[in-house]
């Protein structure tokens, strides 16, 4: 019996071997089309106005794409502009890696070391800790671990030469000891910047144009934003209220400027295939060396721990055993290799730019909505797809995800909405509560009556609205739609008068007998 049972089963594995031999296999569906396929859908489901991605595999180019259109238009509008190749967008804080790699330039012509004091080239760089100060390296600059904390409010908030900005870093406080952990800082990438121009005698913006755009061929890339005159380019969209609308200021999208080495590169498809292969290629692009081997290789050595907090959300889905930064890239492993990749984003746009080196492949993401987080699951999504041999729904599992944290954050603001105090009224009538308030870190704020209401202005940036919340809190309603609505507290002296005003950091002293003037 067990003689027959095994002849069966014999026979029935040669005859099926046999039977699948003579069938001619199937073409596999081209991954390429298949992945076409995949943005198109996921552009769609994450409401993206406008995208771009490219993907090169051993220096080829297997995908370079547009997809939907430069700006959402309304419905009157004769012609909707789609995003090609050669649409322009924000590079955002993925500029970072450029802006180390001009360094390392200057490291290989000896002008420059990368454990070298700050100080030693810039004398007048100070931070709150002037222990820290004397021992800050150029290497530090680059990897968000000085201990100083977010200070975006300089360049996000107001309009300051970029020389006031490192000037103000001193005021700023610590958040935690020196390389004892990792808070992103955009900033200090601005001190990088200064660093170069002091070694190399060139601004930034020209040194980055003469080192690394015209080698490399990208003729349509600009350094600043306010640079770029062509109208082939994305406007940024925010999505308020689950409705997607554009952004129209171009004061927003400018300033940005001011920190020029951390954030505001632009460019295009056509444009940043070379640099993505430049990275891939140890420096190399088409005959041309921009750095040597060694240098190349430093920028992508891990430099620092980064802390859970720090890292993206993603972390819960790809669950990475480590993560570290280089020199103006994030890393991690990804199913058993290692990946290097870095973000950006500003109000409206997004990018992020990702490699996993040992497989030759890179791939670089552009998206005109605010923190579309769709560019990971593109990301991700190409790495299974060309290198990996991976069938995985990133777009699906990460649109739950980020859908979860934004349904708790509506959650925490309801919770935050609830201790309101009904049927309250200022402590004093409204006049009282006009003026200016200063500070040396964040600037002046103005309030002032409006319409028989009271309205705000910080360093004339941003400004709106308060609308009275309870007692002396009252909530701004930004004119800029995009920043939503923040708390405001008016804080009184022991007199009775209001001696200062807190909002989402600030902390501003009000300048005494300031008052609305008779022309406002």
């Amino acid at each position: 019996m067990k003689n027959n049972l095994l002849a069966i089963v014999l026979f029935a594995i040669f005859y099926c071997s046999n039977s699948l031999l003579a069938q001619p296999k199937k073409p596999a569906s081209d991954p390429i089309a298949r992945y076409d396929a995949y943005i198109q859908q996921a552009v769609r489901e994450w409401k993206v106005p406008g995208l771009t991605v490219t993907v090169i595999k051993d220096g080829k180019v297997l995908l370079k794409k547009g997809y939907g259109v430069r700006e959402l238009t309304g419905p009157q509008a004769a012609k909707t502009e789609p995003v090609t190749t050669q649409t322009l967008f924000a590079m955002a804080s993925t500029t970072k890696a450029m802006t180390a790699a001009c360094l390392g330039m200057m490291v290989d012509e000896g002008k420059l070391r990368w454990d070298d004091p700050v100080t030693n080239y810039l004398p007048d760089f100070q931070l709150y800790d002037p222990a820290v100060t004397r021992e800050v390296r150029v290497r530090d600059l680059l990897i968000h671990n000085t201990g100083v904390g977010n200070a975006d409010v300089l360049w996000a908030a107001m309009q300051i030469p970029s020389d006031e900005i490192i000037h103000r870093m001193r005021l700023v406080k610590p958040s935690y000891s020196f390389r004892a952990g990792f808070i992103y800082q955009n900033i200090m990438y601005l001190a990088a910047g200064k660093v170069l121009e002091k070694v190399s005698g060139m601004t930034w913006e020209t040194f980055i144009r003469t080192r690394i755009f015209e080698p490399l061929g990208m003729s349509r890339t600009k350094a600043l934003f306010g640079q770029i005159t062509d109208p082939n380019r994305a406007k940024p969209h925010v999505a308020v209220n689950d409705s997607v609308r554009p952004i129209n200021s171009l004061k927003e999208e400018g300033l940005v400027d001011a920190v020029g080495p951390a954030g505001s590169v632009w460019t295009c498809p056509d444009d940043v295939t070379a640099w993505m292969q430049c990275m891939l290629d140890s420096g190399r692009y088409q005959g041309k060396v921009l750095l040597k081997p060694a240098t190349w290789a430093e920028l992508f050595k891990p430099q620092t721990l980064v802390t859970d907090s720090e890292f993206y959300p993603t972390q819960l889905l790809t669950k990475p055993v480590w993560k570290t930064y280089g020199l103006g890239w994030f890393q991690q492993d990804y199913r058993g290799h290692r990946m290097n990749f870095h973000t950006g984003s500003l109000t409206g746009m997004v990018a992020i730019h990702g490699q996993l080196p040992d497989q030759k492949v890179a791939v670089y993401v552009q998206g005109n909505l605010d923190h579309a987080e769709l560019r990971h699951a593109l990301m991700f999504r190409a790495f299974d797809e060309f290198a990996l041999g991976v069938d995985h729904d990133w777009s699906a599992e990460f649109q739950k995800l980020y859908g979860g944290l934004k349904q708790k954050a509506r959650l925490s603001e309801r919770k935050a909405d609830s201790t309101r105090v009904l049927n309250t009224k200022p402590s004093l009538p409204l006049t009282a509560y006009v003026g200016s308030y200063t500070d040396p870190l964040s600037g002046k704020a103005d309030v002032t009556l409006k319409d028989g209401r009271l309205y705000f202005s910080l360093n004339n940036v941003m400004t709106g609205y308060l609308e009275h919340w309870h007692y002396d809190t009252f909530r701004l309603v930004y004119d800029q739609f995009w920043n939503g609505r923040d708390p405001l507290s008016f804080v009184l002296d022991a007199s009775g008068k209001v001696a200062k005003l807190s909002s989402s950091g600030l902390d501003l002293i009000k300048v005494p007998g300031s008052k609305q003037m008779d022309n406002e």
